[in-house]
């Protein structure tokens, strides 16, 4: 039986890109979205070995629900990848407007980008935990998405950052944690990547953003992001570890 993968945010951008080569490679994949989101659409598209899940991932009873359905339809759960995340872009203080950073904003970005990160880690190891080892004593793999904000963060990004931060810096003692039981935790950094995040920004300044990445000087495409994600599930000796795919950018305040 082939690797049996959760993908949150999984209708789109990073997350749809994954959720693809999962099933080009022969894998079976739980697409764990938004209900309103084009999850249904893209499960039936891509066959019997893909499923969607309708889930707010800062939901416990959610998320339980989908990771029950990938241990239901496909028998256990090997992978889960996390790929939901939110951003606003706001200064700490509006000088301008006499105006505070709203802390609603800041701690909605915090609530789904950290806190919805670990509710998918915890109970999908759970599940992780019931499957038989294999010889080197390896039972599941986490992945998550942070960003080089978390390194980079620029002008407007306080909430952004710190909530990919967040990610990063609980990579190693969550992979402390389940070393015990062979569960590997490994966190992507992507860089400037062509998703629906992006697509919204008018083409000159997606053009602008690209030639800021020193090699290959455009913006990342989704299926590099997938790339790496199954190269990561296949090497049993990465673990605990940041990954930076960024074409080398730094990015400017």
């Amino acid at each position: 039986m082939g690797m049996v993968g959760l993908v949150t945010g999984g209708a789109s951008g990073l997350g749809r890109a994954t959720v693809e080569r999962l099933i080009q490679n022969g894998a079976s994949a739980v697409i764990l979205d938004l209900p309103s989101s084009d999850g249904p659409a893209l499960a039936a598209s891509l066959g019997d070995r893909c499923a969607f899940a309708p889930a707010d991932v800062t939901s416990e009873a959610d998320v339980q629900s989908a990771v029950s359905l990938a241990r239901e339809k496909f028998g256990k759960l090997d992978l889960a990848v996390n790929c939901a995340g939110i951003a606003v872009a706001v200064k700490t203080y509006n000088f301008k407007k006499d105006l505070p950073h709203s802390l609603e904003d800041f701690q909605r970005v915090i609530n789904v980008n950290i806190a919805g990160t670990f509710n998918v880690i915890r109970l999908a190891v759970g599940a992780m935990g019931k499957n038989e080892p294999d010889a080197d004593g390896h039972r599941g793999c986490i992945i998550n998405t942070a960003s080089v904000a978390a390194f980079d963060g620029q002008v407007g990004q306080a909430a952004y950052s710190a909530s990919k931060g967040g990610i990063v810096g609980m990579t190693l003692p969550i992979a402390r944690d389940l070393a015990p039981m062979g569960i590997r935790v490994i966190t992507i950094a992507p860089g400037l990547f062509s998703t629906p995040l992006l697509a919204g920004l008018p083409e000159k300044v997606r053009s602008f953003l690209a030639r800021q990445v020193p090699f290959p000087s455009r913006l990342g495409d989704p299926a590099e992001f997938a790339h790496l994600v199954t190269a990561l599930a296949e090497n049993p000796m990465i673990n605990g570890e940041v990954i930076r795919l960024d074409g080398a950018i730094r990015m400017q305040p």
